[in-house]
This record gives C-alpha cells, sequence and structure tokens, in this order.
C-alpha cells in the first residue's frame, strides 16, 4: 500500500516540543503516513533524546534530516525534497506542522484521509484551526476567491496539498515570513490549484512564533503588499482599500484579542457558513 501522506516537521532547538508535536502524529488512528523531521542544527539536545531514550523505536515510519539551512522556509525546501527523495515518481500529499502545534484530536487524519483519496493533480484541501492563545476555533474561509486570496490563506498547518504542487518549485526563500503566502498564490494563479474547505479542525496552534514578532510582521505586511501586486495587479489596490473601509486593523485587534476572539470568530464563522 502507498503511503498516501507525508507529514514535515521543522525544527531548530525545539526542545520538548518536537516531542509533544510527535506524540499527537503518533496517537492518529489513521496510520497510513511517513513524518519527515528536517532539523537546522538543533544543540539543545532535543533530536539526541528521541533516539537515545528508544522514543522513536516503534516508528519506523520516520526520518531525520540534520543539516544547515538559512531559515525556515530554506529547511520546509530542503524536507520536501527528501520527500521527494522517498516518492520518487509518486505523488500524493504532504503537511507542515511547526514543532509545539498538535492534531486537535486522534481522528483527525482518518476524517481528512477519503478526501486525500478522491483527488489526483493540483488540489489543496483545507480545515479549520484551533487557537490555543486566543481559547477558540478559527474557521478558515470556506470558498477561495480573489478577494480571500487577498486577506489572507489558510495556514499551513491545516493545508493538506498534493506534493504535485512542489514539484516545479518549493518556497521563494527571498521571502523572509511570507514564502508560504506567496506560494499558495502561485498555487491558485499558476497551477491552477483546485482548492476545497473541510469542516474539521485538523490542528492546534500554538501561536506566538516566528511571524508574530513585532519586527516580522511589518516585515510581513511589506511582503504581502509586494506579492499581492505581483498576483492581482491593480486589483490588489481595490482590495487593500476595501480592508481600510471595513476597518480591517480593528478587527484584527479583536480577533487577537483572547477576550473577544470567541465572540468574533463565532460571528465569522455564522457567516462563513451562509
Amino acid at each position: 500500500m502507498k503511503t498516501c501522506l507525508h507529514i514535515l516537521i521543522v525544527s531548530l532547538n525545539p526542545g520538548e516540543k518536537l516531542k509533544k508535536t510527535l506524540n499527537s502524529i503518533f496517537s492518529q488512528t489513521y496510520k497510513d503516513y511517513r513524518v519527515i523531521i528536517k532539523d537546522g542544527g538543533s544543540k539543545d539536545g532535543s533530536l539526541q533524546d528521541l533516539t537515545d531514550n528508544g522514543f522513536l523505536n516503534d516508528h519506523d515510519n520516520v526520518s531525520i534530516i540534520q543539516k544547515p539551512d538559512k531559515g525556515i522556509y530554506d529547511g520546509m525546501n530542503q524536507a520536501i525534497e527528501a520527500m521527494f527523495d522517498q516518492l520518487g515518481s509518486d505523488d500524493h500529499y504532504c503537511l507542515f506542522l511547526n514543532c509545539g502545534d498538535t492534531f486537535h484530536d486522534d481522528t483527525v487524519l482518518e476524517r481528512v484521509a477519503p478526501y486525500l483519496k478522491e483527488y489526483d493533480g493540483y488540489h489543496i484541501i483545507y480545515g479549520d484551526q484551533y487557537n490555543l492563545i486566543q481559547q477558540c476555533t478559527v474557521s478558515s474561509s470556506p470558498q477561495i476567491n480573489e478577494f480571500s486570496l487577498y486577506r489572507n490563506v489558510p495556514c499551513h498547518q491545516v493545508c493538506f496539498y498534493s506534493t504535485t504542487l512542489f514539484r516545479k518549485r518549493a518556497y521563494e526563500i527571498r521571502y523572509r515570513v511570507r514564502a508560504d503566502y506567496e506560494h499558495f498564490l502561485y498555487c491558485c494563479y499558476e497551477l491552477k490549484a483546485e482548492c476545497e474547505h473541510i469542516d474539521v479542525i485538523i490542528c492546534d496552534y500554538e501561536g506566538g512564533g516566528y511571524s508574530e514578532t513585532k519586527e516580522n510582521r511589518k516585515i510581513s505586511a511589506s511582503e504581502h503588499k509586494e506579492i499581492t501586486r505581483r498576483y492581482m495587479s491593480n486589483a490588489a489596490i481595490k482590495y487593500r482599500l476595501i480592508m481600510l473601509l471595513t476597518l480591517a486593523p480593528l478587527r484584527t485587534k479583536i480577533a487577537e484579542n483572547p477576550k473577544t476572539s470567541h465572540i468574533y470568530n463565532s460571528l465569522k464563522k455564522r457567516i462563513y457558513s451562509r
């Protein structure tokens, strides 16, 4: 039986977070997957702990690649390269999980698997996330159109990508914060990928990570502007104006505040359901 899914994890000095993520994978009722851990050169003993203490003894479907990289997206590209070495000419699906993120419950992959087996070609199957900081479910847009692509795209932790989407090229590492966003738009605009939302909470998102520091938020805004102009041309100006007129900065603050995020996301889900 061919492996249907590769789960790719990029790490650098993750401490106990890597074990937390792996435990959530190993507890899945669906077992037709492989895991690739791409480590950038951890010095905290986290990888050695996995092997020395026998944590991986019963899991021969886990590969560890440890070599230097130029950042998180270069590490993800190296994980993709290792995945293709295992797949050869075959194509299936892949999912990226960050250290500290976990599957929402033990049956996530079992519920997603029928959708993964149904399709071939260029596809992205995506669900929702549970934000641990906000303590609420964050629903993804049920339809991917140009305006939803401008606003934002589902985070990679809830996206199951057909591996064909990475055959021509992976992430452009010149984008320090938004390389995954750019690649999603590349999949939609250049490869004409079919995107389908499923009503499953895929992951518990830890939050507070790389892209959410004050410095990287500024970089993110700059890269978002460049990427949307690249793919949407003048339409990006129209969408930016709509966002400003609908008080997007204020809505973002409300959505990220643990005291108000539950109400905001509940309302958003009701709107999406219509």
